[in-house]
């Protein structure tokens, strides 16, 4: 596309999807990765009927996201409409993906993430907002991984809200892991960090924040 090189696999144990040549998911174990990003933050928030997604553009966060029957609208940004239209389209991911991004409670907007929650209104709060971009290893990555980021998306959470981001490995990127932790914290989110097993890549970490302890 024009932001990434986007690859599909298959095998035996199902499909993988590649961003410029990491691996983002394989279809057989990705929901351990998607369960363990979308369900603890729901379980965070004072309730959640309003709910961004900032990446994620294959769909399968507001797969998870759909099944809570609470939820009025979903705001999916992410800036490759190559992406969001393979989830749309491509048949083995909608399949995955149940349809999602096709759903009528989800709103998908191809933008920088930064840039579209700096051009939202001041009162425009979500309850629940999930943060799901590959990992910083570019500069365009990177500065959604800033205080400065944090703080847009701090000012963008509903009182009550929870926000939680996929924070790379805390085995194999510890020094990664606990920047991402403490970045957020001094944005002045409360942080709570925790892990996950997903077989195809191991230990796999995130943190959970709120404006309140």
């Amino acid at each position: 596309s024009a932001y990434q090189r986007i690859v599909v696999t298959r095998g035996d144990s199902g499909f993988q999807l590649f961003l410029d040549g990491n691996l983002q998911f394989a279809s057989h174990d990705e929901y351990r990765y998607h369960e363990a990003l979308v369900h603890p933050a729901f379980a965070a928030a004072d309730g959640a009927r309003d709910v961004l997604v900032l990446g994620g553009g294959d769909g399968l966060a507001v797969r998870e996201i759909l099944k809570y029957d609470a939820v009025r609208a979903v705001t999916l940004v992410d800036l490759d409409p190559s992406m969001t239209e393979l989830g749309r389209r491509f048949p083995l991911l909608q399949q995955l993906n149940e349809g999602a991004l096709s759903q009528p409670r989800v709103r998908v907007i191809n933008d920088d993430a930064m840039r579209y929650l700096a051009e939202q209104p001041s009162e425009r709060r979500w309850d629940v907002v999930i943060v799901d971009f590959p990992d910083p290893n570019n500069f365009s990555l990177g500065k959604l991984y800033t205080t400065r980021f944090y703080r847009l998306a701090r000012a963008h959470l509903a009182p009550g809200g929870a926000l939680v981001v996929q924070s790379t490995s805390p085995l194999f990127a510890r020094r990664s892991y606990w920047c991402i932790a403490r970045t957020m914290q001094q944005a002045g989110l409360h942080v709570q960090p925790y892990h996950a097993n997903v077989p195809s890549f191991g230990e796999w970490g995130f943190v959970l924040a709120r404006l309140e302890p």
